[in-house]
């Protein structure tokens, strides 16, 4: 798919994001959700080009939403929290990815999970500071020095994210064309070689962890702001589950993937829950295996198909 084409799609995409949230006004804060975590799947696909999964990606994502719910009281600005929250959450992913990034495979993917159920503890029993799993409540944020409330700061959020979602989008696809980005590709098929051609695997996969924290980082603020209430379940490892299965369930064969998987899943579970409240794990669960059984490439690997098929024909 071209460039052009791709652009074409994403704003379509954006558009038809609006029209939904316009169409259905309750399905305004679900798209929301769904665009932040999209954020942060979309450094699991980074990731994923390595070779490599972080089943603790979470950690950054709480990492950021906190430090919204503890700035917000002395700095409500959206624009100012946002690359706050974001630059903190990419200096923690430098932190702990200079030590993850010399392991690979299922060491690599379990440090994460380690780090990010040591953050969730210290969450859970510092509760002088972070008020335990009663969580923080925040107040609503100012956009460009404008309070807003109901409708209008839920509009604020979303179109927030929606930015957001087509600027990271653009930057990841310009970085995977990039020689970072085939170098992040050879750590999955021939790391060795990399070394022997004077490139640091160690550097390149690093380049990428940040760049992933970053990402996670914008998509916990976004979160915290559109929720208005962070607990510490952000961290937990079904938190991190939940991205990870985001991102088989979308395909990590394009940055459409993880806002295609996201909003299917986040659709998937309010309507199981509404429709049969005791089982919609279940349902979530049949969706997946149906997704790894019939359609590896995800539901943007589905769509690929199909649009190649309506080309040809």
């Amino acid at each position: 798919m071209s460039r052009t084409a791709e652009l074409l799609l994403a704003l379509l995409a954006a558009a038809a994001v609006l029209a939904l949230a316009w169409a259905v006004p309750w399905l305004r804060f679900v798209l929301t959700i769904a665009m932040a975590k999209g954020l942060a799947v979309l450094g699991i696909l980074l990731l994923l080009r390595a070779g490599q999964v972080s089943f603790g990606h979470a950690l950054f994502l709480a990492f950021a939403a906190y430090i919204v719910a503890f700035l917000a009281p002395l700095l409500p600005e959206a624009t100012l929290l946002l690359p706050v929250a974001a630059l903190g959450s990419a200096l923690l992913g430098l932190l702990v990815g200079l030590f993850v990034v010399r392991y690979r495979e299922i060491f690599f993917g379990m440090l994460n999970l380690a780090l990010s159920m040591v953050f969730y503890s210290l969450l859970e029993k510092l509760y002088s500071i972070t008020h335990g799993t009663d969580g923080i409540r925040l107040p609503p944020v100012r956009f460009l020095g404008q309070a807003l409330e109901g409708p209008a700061y839920g509009w604020a959020v979303l179109i927030l994210a929606l930015v957001l979602a087509l600027g990271f989008g653009a930057l990841v696809r310009v970085y995977l064309a990039s020689p970072m980005g085939q170098a992040l590709a050879g750590i999955k098929t021939r790391e060795a070689r990399l070394e022997f051609m004077g490139v640091s695997a160690r550097r390149v996969l690093l380049s990428a962890y940040v760049l992933a924290a970053l990402m996670a980082g914008c998509g916990g603020a976004i979160l915290s702001m559109a929720s208005r209430h962070v607990t510490p379940a952000l961290a937990y490892w079904t938190a991190s589950g939940e991205l990870v299965f985001i991102a088989i369930l979308g395909g990590a064969g394009s940055v459409f993937g993880p806002f295609l998987g996201a909003i299917a899943y986040e659709l998937t579970r309010v309507y199981a829950a509404a429709t049969v409240a005791d089982a919609w794990q279940m349902i979530l669960g049949a969706v997946l295996l149906l997704v790894i059984l019939f359609a590896p490439g995800g539901l943007w690997g589905i769509g690929r198909s199909l649009l190649a098929k309506r080309g040809a024909a």
